[in-house]
């Protein structure tokens, strides 16, 4: 066990103690501005709240100070816009059959080892048919904003352009301005590229146009309540810093023989640069007098990237469902009704922010698979009754299958085989079923954190029972399923 995560523990025991409770107690409020800052590929134990050793974070940490951490926070999928279009219209990934990411044009993987199954079809765009969380709070009085990375439809014109008939503008958000910021997309390929120079005055970081236009859109002043989503670019790859002066802080701080050391100490100032961001966020929203009225929500969209993040103690990574995948860190800030300094261990997911700002906003929700979890605000332990679902009927990587290692460990620094999987989380407990073979692995999260002891065999009733659930709920949601591949197009 290491030392960070022995640090989260002692945070956690220390909350229960000081109120009594696992989740905060407060008071009622009116309907708050709601503003979701989604990250991309941060992993769980990333931030120096979540326990990590040498990434500093001040600005995400004092949000949890201010407010409620989860501890047992999910993503919809292990990959992006498979869990942002989850996200987005409260429906898991089956039932909206969209579990990959999305592509510039139709097709199937084409993989460079045979397989016994083929995946479903690429599905490219979210359909305007389903409801976004957009869509049904603007029907409650809400302006609408989204900043960012969009990721749901099929690129347009270059890698994440925006589709001109698919974009956030399409699916509920009246405004909208398009930006890479200062994230390496925005360096340009081949000839044209322009790599920033180094940074080597303490404290300054790249400026991000991105994020000044959240922060100008935060000072304007507003006639009813707003939702704003901002979709971070960072921590995904490519990853580079201009800030060399974090990288030489690093080479000090971090071990000489720690594995991937180099990609380690660029993704470590990756990190602190998207701290800085949500910084600045959360000042502009301060200085616009509306922070005491307004729910933040930030969370990351699946487990972190595995040539980069340390996700020990969880075994895995992005791209799998083993909890390294998909267990992400979530805090919820609103002054007033969350007191500060809560440690909740409620699981929650993240189709379920689609029912819980449409009530927030005094909406009825249309039908999804997430619940309302603003109970835990207040202090409730236990939220409706209902498991968590993952369905991922796809091979990764797409490129070098073939040599990619089969197994998946914990904090391996490798890109994996994953294999078509689904999972489900009742109560304690997951279990995977592998859809190649039928196999199924049933673990104990409490007691096995690491998912390393497989309790198939030692429980094969309770195993059973949840195979058949889980295969009963995909059922119901329409789910593609992998294919022989003989039955390949």
């Amino acid at each position: 066990m290491n030392d960070g995560w022995m640090r989260l523990n002692c945070l956690g025991i220390a909350a229960v103690l000081a109120v009594g409770v696992m989740c905060g107690t407060g008071t009622a409020a009116r309907e708050p501005n709601i503003v979701l800052i989604l990250v991309d590929d941060l992993g769980w134990s990333d931030l120096g709240c979540y326990g990590h050793p040498w990434h500093q974070t001040p600005h995400i940490d004092q949000l949890a100070g201010e407010g409620m951490q989860y501890t047992q926070a999910y993503a919809p999928a292990p990959i992006c816009s498979a869990s942002r279009a989850s996200i987005l219209t409260g429906k898991t990934t089956a039932r909206l059959n969209f579990e990959f990411v999305t592509k510039d044009k139709p097709g199937y993987q084409v993989l460079d080892a045979d397989t016994p199954l083929i995946a479903p079809p690429f599905t490219l765009d979210l359909p305007l048919e389903e409801t976004t969380i957009a869509e049904q709070i603007s029907q409650s009085g809400y302006a609408t904003a989204f900043f960012g990375k969009w990721h749901v439809s099929r690129h347009h014109q270059r890698y994440l352009g925006w589709s001109p008939t698919h974009g956030p503008r399409q699916q509920g958000f009246e405004f909208a301005e398009e930006d890479f910021g200062a994230h390496p997309y925005s360096y340009g390929s081949g000839r044209s590229k322009r790599v920033p120079d180094a940074i080597t005055a303490p404290g300054q970081f790249p400026s991000d146009s991105m994020v000044d236009r959240v922060c100008d859109y935060l000072s304007k002043p507003k006639s009813k309540p707003f939702f704003l989503m901002v979709s971070e670019f960072y921590v995904h790859t490519p990853v580079h810093t201009p800030c060399q002066w974090i990288v030489d802080r690093l080479q000090k701080q971090i071990p000489p023989d720690a594995v991937r050391r180099d990609e380690r100490i660029q993704y470590g100032a990756f990190v602190q640069t998207l701290d800085h961001h949500v910084g600045r966020i959360l000042d502009a929203l301060q200085q616009s007098g509306a922070s005491e009225d307004t729910l933040v929500v930030f969370m990351s969209d699946n487990g972190g990237h595995p040539e980069y993040a340390a996700n020990g103690p969880l075994r895995g990574s992005k791209w799998n469902l083993y909890e390294g995948g998909v267990r992400v860190p979530m805090i919820a800030r609103w002054q007033g009704r969350i007191p500060p300094r809560q440690i909740c261990q409620t699981p929650v997911v993240g189709y379920d922010l689609m029912p819980t700002f449409v009530k927030l906003a005094g909406g009825d929700p249309v039908p999804t698979d997430g619940v309302d979890i603003s109970p835990t605000f207040d202090g409730q332990t236990e939220i409706e009754a209902r498991e968590i679902v993952w369905h991922f009927p796809y091979y990764h990587p797409e490129k070098g299958f073939k040599r990619a290692p089969q197994s998946i460990g914990v904090d391996d620094f490798v890109t994996s085989q994953t294999r078509p999987v689904s999972a489900i989380r009742r109560g304690d407990y997951k279990l995977l079923h592998y859809w190649e073979d039928d196999r199924c692995e049933l673990f104990h999260l409490p007691s096995d954190l690491s998912e390393q002891r497989d309790l198939c065999q030692v429980d094969p009733q309770r195993t059973a029972a949840m195979l058949a659930q889980l295969q009963k709920q995909l059922t119901q949601m329409d789910a593609r399923l992998p294919q022989p591949s003989s039955a390949a197009p």
